[in-house]
């Protein structure tokens, strides 16, 4: 079996992630056109990033519950914006049961308007709030350009949706999920964010505000990872989700919506990927550990294997997700390349020689060659895997923070501005103007992707027309 050599990265981005993918057996193309088969692997690892959310969404106080894939159609023609947004990528279902239907069912894009129907049901009084629910799904938007995980016509995701009797306690949910996201971002996936408030042209449809965590990719790209709605009252008034305030007054809530999807797995992807494959996380990684016992005789491997089984089920028991590969129809060497080219965080070696000096062979995936390999002694061997994971985790963010700091500029003038998003991001200050944001899209196919939370102090000058401007903005290309 020869070993399956990827395209550069630095030659054809596109090219590469398709391909790792692919060969990582993360997902493969369905016969239906724009949608994609998530294989065991991906999965494994989706269901890793929906633990580590699901807990995080616990902790803050919300509850899982499940609402129908199929939607009246009148339903979303109730918020003007929300459908006008939508409208070109929704997929329509007009006959069931062989009969034609009275009402055509829209298969859900988001599910703003299903639940809201459900919520002006169960709210009634100022007692009822805060209603703070999340759903695990699926959803359709009929895209036409699809990429893996980045876009295609039907993804997995969460959708959190809260009902809320103040702005103020909307708000605040609203920028609490944000948090939340980052923080997954940041400490499990090993990505560093920007957080931030979207422009109104970038906005969702529906939403009074819009936030987002932005992720620079391994080719300078943004990446909107995550994203947190503040709905104001449009969706209670369209769906007349009313409550009796304390003084026995009728109120519209306020509403929240928020989201993260399998487009996160194409963030992880492109954020620490090499041209050998993927690199996990290992907090994520489906497998932290890969063992790969090396023996040359029958002999060899009754003496090789007992150790290697011992040390298996130590870690196992350890709570550390790992796998033996005993596979014979294939070499060592083979074994190191499939296993790097599926990410996993760290390899242990162990044969004859091994055996006799009582030790091990750790190769981390995110230092190749020498220098991120180590022989470690097999007493203690969790506490020393244990810390190198850890390690490894720590590396991984601290790369991937140098490097998108490192592609951060801040340009002078216009000239500059269309110089540097070419190959990064351009952070500048912008009157927020419609005008300005187009031109500089028309002028460089670069987007405001978000005004970070955190500002500098003071004001500017917009990058753009010069007039006086109280925020920075990011122009980045983006996907």
């Amino acid at each position: 079996m020869a070993e399956e050599q990827l395209t550069p990265r630095s030659e054809n981005f596109s090219d590469w992630y398709n391909e790792l993918v692919l060969k990582s057996e993360l997902a493969d193309y369905s016969p239906v056109r724009g949608c994609m088969v998530v294989r065991p692997y991906g999965w494994t690892l989706w269901e890793n990033i929906q633990a580590a959310l699901d807990r995080r969404f616990k902790e803050t106080g919300h509850v899982n519950a499940a609402f129908p894939l199929l939607i009246p159609k009148s339903f979303l023609e109730k918020e003007k914006e929300h459908v006008e947004g939508f409208a070109p990528e929704l997929a329509v279902v007009t006959i069931g049961g062989g009969e034609e239907l009275e009402e055509p069912l829209i298969v859900r894009p988001t599910s703003e308007t299903i639940i809201g129907y459900m919520y002006s049901k169960w709210i009634k009084s100022w007692r009822d709030l805060p209603v703070l629910i999340n759903q695990w799904g699926n959803v359709v938007r009929w895209e036409l350009r699809t990429k893996l995980f980045l876009r295609t016509a039907e993804f997995y995701w969460q959708e959190g949706h809260t009902a809320h009797a103040s702005e103020a306690e909307a708000r605040e949910e609203t920028l609490r999920m944000l948090d939340v996201y980052a923080d997954f971002a940041i400490n499990e996936a090993a990505i560093p964010v920007v957080k931030g408030v979207k422009s109104e042209t970038e906005k969702f449809a529906g939403a009074v505000m819009s936030t987002t965590i932005e992720a620079m990719m391994g080719d300078t790209k943004a990446l909107q990872s995550g994203t947190s709605h503040f709905l104001g009252q449009n969706f209670a008034k369209a769906f007349d989700i009313q409550y009796t305030d304390k003084n026995n007054e009728l109120q519209h809530a306020w509403t929240t919506s928020w989201g993260l999807s399998t487009r996160m797995i194409g963030a992880i992807i492109m954020t620490h990927g090499d041209d050998k494959g993927l690199m996990l996380p290992p907090r994520l990684a489906p497998i932290q550990l890969v063992m790969v016992p090396i023996y040359r005789s029958d002999a060899e491997k009754s003496v090789v294997m007992e150790t290697a089984n011992r040390i298996f089920a130590e870690l196992k028991q350890a709570g550390i997700r790992l796998k033996m590969d005993d596979r014979e129809e294939v070499t060592p060497g083979f074994k190191y390349n499939d296993w790097e080219m599926r990410g996993v965080p760290l390899r242990m070696e162990i044969g004859p020689k091994d055996i006799e000096k009582g030790s091990v062979a750790l190769a981390r995936r995110d230092r190749p060659g020498k220098e991120g390999k180590s022989f470690v002694p097999q007493t203690n061997l969790v506490a020393a895997v244990s810390d190198l994971l850890v390690e490894i985790q720590a590396a991984m963010l601290a790369k991937a923070t140098a490097f998108r700091d490192s592609h951060i500029h801040d340009p002078k003038d216009m000239v500059e501005l269309t110089q540097v998003v070419q190959n990064g991001w351009a952070y500048s200050w912008w009157c927020e103007s419609k005008e300005c944001e187009t031109k500089v899209k028309d002028a460089t196919k670069a987007s405001t992707r978000c005004m970070p939370v955190d500002q500098p102090e003071g004001s500017g000058s917009c990058i753009v027309c010069g007039k006086p401007a109280k925020r920075k903005v990011i122009f980045g290309k983006s996907y």
